[in-house]
């Protein structure tokens, strides 16, 4: 059985995708601090050829709280003016139209924390997309290993999931060891996306945007294929 940990992000960018689609059991970490300029809240969308960020506002959110401590400060007002952003990017690419539905349910989901919320995204998401993965929140599933140090909580959750293998994205190399991993009985490998660049409108090709951007310009069956785009090192 293969596990994945990571904070809830909000319509977050392919490689994200890719790590849920490559494991059984994925962990949402939400029982660990903020991250203030961070993606739990917000995201990059193409507008005008430009990369601007979509942002989800909150209340009082410091990086002294956990992320599940954490609420978000969005009314139907709010809700109306970032949907507005998102069809002034979107409405004239090629399948805003097959997806539009899903992101207006999502945004507009009654959900007053951001871990849950920005949760939903990738779990609404990963349904439309077909992906075969379990969802929890390590405060649900192993609250007892707050605590332990960084790695050993990984290996800890793994281990409640009956997990053998854990795999973490690219950028974890530099935070963990596979020797370590492996003499408590976990395989570590992590994940390296190499997603295809595509049709973007009709300029130089933006690349780590929100899902939402892949969605629009690509059918459903080319994001499926997107998501196998990795590799595991």
């Amino acid at each position: 059985m293969k596990a994945a940990i990571m904070q809830p992000y909000f319509f977050p960018h392919i490689g994200y995708f890719q790590l849920v689609n490559a494991v059984d059991h994925f962990i949402f970490y939400d029982d660990v601090n903020y991250i203030k300029r961070g993606w739990i809240n917000r995201n990059r969308i193409l507008l005008n050829g430009e990369d601007v960020l979509i942002t989800v506002p909150l209340i009082k959110a410091s990086q002294n709280k956990l992320i599940k401590e954490i609420d978000v400060f969005f009314d139907q007002k709010m809700k109306d003016k970032l949907i507005f952003t998102i069809e002034g990017a979107y409405s004239k690419a090629p399948y805003y139209s097959e997806v539009e539905g899903l992101i207006k349910e999502i945004i507009y989901a009654d959900i007053t924390n951001i871990s849950e919320y920005s949760a939903n995204s990738v779990i609404s998401l990963s349904n439309y997309l077909e992906v075969d993965t379990s969802f929890e929140f390590s405060s649900g599933i192993s609250p007892e290993s707050k605590g332990l140090p960084r790695a050993d909580r990984l290996i800890s959750i793994s281990k409640d999931l009956q997990a053998d293998q854990y795999i973490n994205s690219i950028g974890g190399q530099a935070l963990y060891e596979k020797e370590y991993f492996q003499s408590k009985g976990i395989h570590l490998s992590f994940l390296d996306s190499y997603p295809e660049p595509y049709a973007q409108f009709n300029g130089e090709f933006v690349s780590d945007l929100s899902i939402i951007d892949v969605l629009v310009f690509n059918n459903k069956t080319v994001v499926m294929e997107f998501l196998n785009k990795y590799k595991l090192v």
